[in-house]
């Protein structure tokens, strides 16, 4: 048996097993994320990083049962919104759409039937919504997408203690990227990392929540932060990204997800 055999990120294989999982019928999950400021206390990776681990941590989940095949994590999204507080790399929509439709296509022309593209970033939702509407039509095939969080939306939020969901450098993230990546976190100052949260699409007080206005996040918070990240364990971001990948591993394991017709 290859070395390789239990191996599930495209990166780490040779050309010739690639076209054999696609000969297979393999899934193949493209995770992205953003580059961007995530408070004073988190790396910039946050988003990319957490989405490539779920990604990977939920094809090892049904491995056995599916083929899924990780491919490299694109690591910039729609950040516009993030730009004013530094630290920032940002797509715009047309770029974006052309990036993600470049990946899938390739991956389409070698052989692969079944398209996951996961998400790790809040502003890449709607754009990616209609990218992968407009890729669905081009190659009449199953192609998929969803935020990690928008999966676990329940396991989430029964782990959190000070918030509902995963919010911005909160929390949450703080919890998930201090499990993976500890020696990026600036652990002493995380109990000063907080900021306000205004329920709303505009995030404006007093507005109707169902009104949607752009915002730079700067403007709601000087720091960055969205949530509490003072409430962070990495025992907790260690729950959190299992509850992630064990419900992306339900979601891939779905035959209807795959079989509906478009």
């Amino acid at each position: 048996m290859p070395a390789y055999a239990s191996e599930i990120e495209w990166g780490r294989l040779p050309a010739a097993e690639i076209r054999r999982r696609a000969e297979a019928g393999a899934i193949v999950m493209i995770p992205m994320g953003a580059t961007e400021q995530h408070g004073p206390h988190l790396p910039t990776m946050v988003d990319h990083r957490l989405a490539f681990e779920v990604a990977c941590r939920a094809a090892r989940i049904v491995a056995g049962r599916a083929l899924v095949l990780v491919t490299p994590v694109i690591p910039f999204g729609m950040s516009e919104h993030h730009v004013s507080l530094g630290g920032t790399i940002t797509l715009d929509y047309a770029t974006m759409a052309a990036v993600v439709g470049c990946v899938v296509e390739s991956a389409v022309r070698q052989g692969f039937r079944r398209v996951f593209v996961l998400n790790g970033h809040g502003g890449n939702v709607a754009p990616l919504e209609a990218i992968v509407a407009e890729l669905t039509v081009r190659h009449r095939l199953p192609i998929a997408c969803a935020a990690y969080w928008q999966l676990a939306e329940k396991e989430i939020a029964a782990i959190l203690e000070k918030q509902d969901r995963v919010l911005h450098a909160c929390e949450a993230e703080t919890s998930m990227i201090w499990a993976v990546e500890p020696e990026a976190v600036e652990a002493e100052i995380i109990s000063q990392c907080h900021g306000p949260l205004v329920p709303g699409l505009s995030a404006i007080a007093g507005a109707n929540p169902g009104v949607y206005r752009w915002r730079q996040l700067g403007s709601r918070s000087p720091n960055g932060v969205i949530g509490d990240a003072g409430a962070a364990s990495r025992e907790k971001g260690e729950r959190l990204l299992e509850a992630a990948a064990t419900a992306l591993a339900a979601t891939l394991l779905d035959e209807a997800l795959w079989s509906a017709p478009i």
